[in-house]
Parts: C-alpha cells; sequence; structure tokens
C-alpha cells in the first residue's frame, strides 16, 4: 500500500468511526424501569446513549475533526492526532463494553422521575446494538490511530493548488528575465533636445563620425 493509499485509509476509517460513534450516541441504550413504594406504580424511561456514555459522542467529534487533521497537518503533527485518535477509540471501547457489562446503573439512577425516596430500585434492559455499534466505532479508531502514529510521518500533504510552479517571493519567474527599464517619456525627450541645442548639436541628426580618428563626434 502506497502512503497515498494509507492517509486515505486513515481519513475514511476517522470518518467512518466518528459517524458511528455520533450515531450510536444518539441512540436509546437502555430501557429503565424504578420500582417505587405502593400504592405508586412502576416508572420507566429510556437511557440516551449520550447519558450513558457521554464520551461516545464527544470522542465521535474528536474523530471527525481528525480526518481534517489529517490532511492539513505533516510530520511530527500527524502522529500527534494519531495518538489523539487512538485515545478517542480507547473511550469508545470503554464505553460500549461498560454499558454491555451493567455499568449504566448510576446513569439510570439521575433519570428524572426515576429517583426519589419513593424509589426502592431500579432495573435497566440493555439495548446491546448501540454499545456494540461503540465498540465497533471504537476498535476503528484506534486502528487508525495507530496507523498515523507508526506511518503518518511518510504521508505525503496538501499541496498548494494555488501557488505558480517557479515563483519567486518577489513575483518574478525563478531564473525569468529581469525587468526591463522603463522607456523614456516624450517629456524626457524634449528635456534631452533643449540640453542638445544649449551645447550647439543638432538633435535631429544622428551622431556624424570624425575623419581624423574614427571616433563620433
Amino acid at each position: 500500500m502506497t502512503a497515498r493509499k494509507e492517509l486515505t485509509t486513515a481519513v475514511l476509517g476517522a470518518v467512518l468511526a466518528g459517524a458511528l460513534a455520533l450515531i450510536a450516541g444518539g441512540q436509546s441504550w437502555a430501557s429503565v424501569t424504578a420500582e417505587r413504594r405502593a400504592p405508586l406504580p412502576p416508572a420507566s424511561a429510556a437511557l440516551s446513549g449520550a447519558d450513558a456514555a457521554p464520551l461516545v459522542p464527544a470522542a465521535g467529534l474528536v474523530l471527525l475533526a481528525a480526518t481534517v487533521a489529517l490532511l492539513a497537518v505533516r510530520g511530527a503533527a500527524r502522529v500527534v492526532v494519531g495518538l489523539l485518535a487512538a485515545v478517542a477509540g480507547g473511550a469508545l471501547v470503554w464505553s460500549g463494553v461498560r454499558a454491555l457489562t451493567g455499568g449504566l446503573d448510576d446513569a439510570a439512577a439521575d433519570l428524572p422521575g426515576l429517583s426519589g425516596a419513593t424509589v426502592t430500585g431500579t432495573s435497566s434492559d440493555v439495548v446491546a446494538t448501540w454499545p456494540l455499534l461503540a465498540v465497533v466505532a471504537g476498535l476503528i479508531g484506534v486502528g487508525i490511530g495507530a496507523l498515523s502514529v507508526l506511518r503518518g510521518r511518510a504521508w505525503p500533504a496538501m499541496g498548494r493548488r494555488y501557488e505558480r510552479p517557479g515563483a519567486e517571493p518577489g513575483g518574478a519567474p525563478a531564473g525569468g528575465p529581469s525587468r526591463s527599464a522603463p522607456t523614456a517619456s516624450d517629456e524626457d525627450r524634449a528635456v534631452e533636445a533643449w540640453k542638445a541645442l544649449d551645447r550647439g548639436e543638432d538633435p535631429t541628426t544622428g551622431p556624424t563620425a570624425d575623419p581624423a580618428d574614427g571616433r563620433d563626434v
């Protein structure tokens, strides 16, 4: 795989991971039910991904920003972008695994209407699809980040499309001829004619040759 193809793969992977994270974060991750003292009936509410795992949408935005940064920077800066992408991917994996292993109880207890003195306990029914999607997005982010760290220095940078090749800062083409001197104006020629008349020369004739030594007079 060439350096340009690696860069394209990294950019598309970051876009995919960021989009999947934002999609997962906007869905309902669990249905929470709170048991309350009699005669109050149980109360239920949906726990969104943003409430269950606030790091998921944040990590998605970081990965989307990494797509632009990977194209805009070069060298060591790409390594930094790769590290940030890997960290964002790790946060996604951790958030998804935490949700799948019963780590949503604290977030469920904070939902409006599901807390208070009348609540005796809460239970949550996790929708596994969206935490798993966050894990997939995280794995892609970690892979893209590792690729950027290991190979990013060799990737090409954005070209300067609007800069003329061979142009110098002064505006003249490199190696080109220098700007010619400005031609004399009519006023300058008139002044020279008057000076010639003062010297006793005829400005309407060209220089004449001196037969003695062959020099112009």
